[in-house]
């Protein structure tokens, strides 16, 4: 892991993260385990659109399209940013690579975390999840995806790059061990 600027002030207790990466990278996973490691609460940044929406991401996509989607998911943001208790956050695939979003976890002083991956990581992880992926529905697609979205990846506060024979709680456990301690 590497550390790319300066982190938030403050005590390490009371530090908030927002994991970022490719879809498939597994923050969800990895946000779930840091939570429980860390005693504290999280917040899905997909879960809570879905939620706000009730619907899933895929048919706000299909229906409103894309840059609606996007607004959803801002406002969304703002709302998951507001909640103090929140430590950890784990964003959409998308989220981190929206200027005003950056801006946002920037400006409450969140860390951000990239979790990168190989492609094909990602893709074997979208490719087996039972959770639909609008902007990935084929390799092409989502490799195209994929190489766009890295150049804005690692303007997080800390890369991890995840290594094939670690598991989401001993990503975990790595992040509380380097960026909680």
């Amino acid at each position: 892991m590497d550390q790319k600027s300066n982190l938030n002030a403050g005590k390490e207790s009371d530090r908030r993260v927002a994991l970022t990466g490719f879809m498939g990278v597994g923050k969800t996973s990895v946000a779930r385990h840091l939570a429980n490691l860390l005693r504290c609460e999280r917040l899905d940044l997909d879960s809570l659109i879905e939620v706000s929406e009730q619907r899933r991401i895929v048919e706000i996509i299909d229906k409103d399209g894309i840059e609606q989607y996007r607004r959803i998911e801002t406002e969304c943001l703002k709302q998951a940013l507001d909640k103090k208790s929140v430590r950890i956050l784990s964003l959409g695939g998308g989220a981190w690579t929206t200027p005003v979003n950056r801006d946002l976890i920037r400006g409450q002083g969140v860390t951000s975390i990239w979790l990168d991956a190989s492609f094909n990581h990602c893709w074997v992880n979208i490719s087996r999840s039972r959770k639909e992926r609008p902007l990935a529905r084929n390799k092409a697609a989502a490799r195209k995806l994929f190489d766009e979205r890295q150049e804005v990846y690692c303007l997080a506060d800390w890369h991890f790059v995840v290594k094939p024979d670690l598991n989401s709680y001993e990503i975990a456990r790595q992040i509380k061990d380097e960026v909680f301690s």
